[in-house]
């Protein structure tokens, strides 16, 4: 008896670690959103559009793991809504420059923080590499007008989002 309840036991604890890993995150690939335009030296505007899209669609996911969690919290549920706001502004964009729209893939990548300090800590430092990106991509040579309006004023958006996050962090 003592047997079979120690190979139930090891069956259940394979099992268990089986499927802990089946949904495990997985990184962001360094080419991916803010991450790949900081890294990247020579942007199109088409890359441009790419990075800019991956980035918001990432925090989209980002947010919605976070309120799937923790529920339907400030300011992660008023920023979730913005970021949908903010791929709107760049479908345009795609479709005015005749640019494929990519794939919405970006929740592959992202999992719930443990805490809502993390979740928070995770929103600051997502929102910091936005606005660099965002900086980055209107330095573009010969960006068009309409583009570079569009990322300043993401870009700005991202500042009022850092900010939100901050404040939830210093209280969490």
């Amino acid at each position: 008896m003592k047997t079979k309840l120690v190979q139930v036991a090891a069956c259940l604890f394979l099992l268990i670690c089986f499927c802990g890993t089946a949904h495990a995150q997985t990184e962001v690939p360094a080419d991916f959103g803010a991450k790949g335009a900081l890294k990247d030296d020579s942007i199109t505007l088409d890359e441009a559009l790419v990075y800019a899209i991956q980035d918001e669609y990432l925090a989209q996911a980002r947010y919605d793991a976070v309120i799937g969690k923790f529920g339907s919290i400030r300011p992660f549920s008023n920023i979730k809504a913005a970021e949908q706001q903010h791929i709107s502004a760049l479908v345009t964009l795609f479709q005015k420059y005749d640019k494929q729209i990519p794939e919405d893939n970006a929740k592959q990548y992202v999992s719930a923080p443990g805490t809502l300090k993390e979740a928070f800590n995770e929103g600051v430092q997502a929102e910091i590499d936005n606005i660099a990106m965002y900086d980055k991509l209107k330095t573009i040579p010969s960006l068009p007008q309409d583009v570079k309006m569009v990322f300043t004023q993401l870009g700005n958006a991202s500042k009022n989002h850092l900010r939100a996050f901050q404040r939830g962090a210093g209280r969490n």
